[in-house]
């Protein structure tokens, strides 16, 4: 069931990178839109991370430090993937409609001015800055891939493991991140690779082969935990709880920058925010998870086992105390001879 349930999640996730990539021919992007899903997509992705792939983390390691050194690590590690390869950039291309009016600022006045100085140095190298651009954002974007392939291959295995009782299929949620993110990666490069001399057909072959390390990083899970042997449960937890770290970078990477540059469309961005974390919440009930009792790692037999003792502990006291009713029959029918 877990291996179906992950085969269907591979092919549908592939399907999602490939549209992404097609999306600048059928659909006019625009400012809005794009910041809109964005802010969607974040939210849900920011409660994924804190409600359900943190929580699940504490529980297989069985250590709350454990835990959180490794969501920071992961947090580190996406942090300078960005910083070095910059592949983590969703907007609308630069000829697309603007959907607003514009509002100057001096944070948006010296983005302006960044972005002029930028051009004069395209300028000078341009083909040279192009290939540069979408090769790093190929590999930047091949990491992150192969890491949303380990966290949901992670998600999956948690959740099956355990009975919740809900409604919702194991790892649902860490789906719908991965699913709903990859078309804004696949428009990523997309949309650099249309700036180098590169043709169709080899854009949607890149967009195809990032695409397939969704599959790779499931089968890396699956190696690394058959090899874990007793830490299965530990190697588990490491992998979730560094995936959290992912996740919460990369969306607050995408929420952050519209605090000090999207002044328009504050409720708006506002509204999907909470309604991608609401939908983080809505699965986590569906699911019903309550991780402080459905997620217990007690050999099978020690719930019978405490019990068993507990009976045997008030059966000797009852023992007991029918050997002290027996010691004081004798005094009491000697006491009642003697007033006799």
């Amino acid at each position: 069931m877990t291996l179906t349930l992950l085969t269907v999640y591979c092919l549908l996730v592939v399907a999602a990178s490939l549209a992404g990539g097609m999306i600048p021919m059928a659909v006019v992007l625009t400012h809005r839109r794009m910041q809109v899903s964005l802010s969607f997509v974040a939210g849900l992705m920011l409660g994924v991370s804190i409600l359900h792939l943190l929580p699940h983390a504490v529980l297989e390691t069985g250590s709350l430090d454990v835990a959180s050194l490794w969501t920071l690590a992961g947090v580190l590690v996406m942090f300078f993937l960005q910083r070095f390869l910059h592949f983590h950039h969703h907007d609308a291309p630069a000829d697309a409609h603007c959907d607003h009016p514009s509002h100057q600022t001096p944070a948006t006045e010296q983005s302006r001015r960044d972005q002029m100085h930028q051009q004069l140095h395209d300028l000078k190298h341009p083909q040279h800055r192009h290939q540069l651009s979408w090769l790093a954002a190929a590999v930047g974007l091949g990491l992150h891939t192969l890491v949303d392939g380990v966290a949901l291959a992670a998600s999956v295995e948690a959740e099956a493991a355990h009975d919740h009782g809900g409604f919702a299929l194991a790892g649902l949620a860490t789906f719908l991140v991965v699913l709903l993110h990859k078309p804004f990666d696949a428009l990523t490069v997309t949309l650099l690779m249309s700036e180098s001399p590169r043709t169709r057909p080899y854009r949607h072959l890149a967009n195809v082969v990032i695409a397939l390390l969704v599959p790779v990083g499931v089968l890396m899970i699956y190696g690394g935990l058959i090899s874990a042997g007793d830490q299965r449960n530990v190697v588990l937890g490491c992998t979730l709880a560094f995936a959290a770290g992912n996740f919460l970078c990369i969306a607050m990477s995408d929420l952050l920058p519209e605090i000090q540059f999207h002044e328009h469309d504050r409720v708006m961005l506002s509204i999907a925010l909470l309604v991608g974390v609401g939908l983080a919440a809505l699965i986590g009930t569906l699911e019903g998870a309550n991780h402080g009792r459905s997620h217990s790692h007690e050999p099978p037999g020690a719930h019978e086992h405490e019990e068993h003792a507990d009976h045997e502990h008030d059966g000797h006291q009852h023992d007991d105390h029918e050997h002290e009713l027996e010691s004081q029959e004798p005094d009491g029918h000697d006491h009642e001879g003697h007033t006799h």
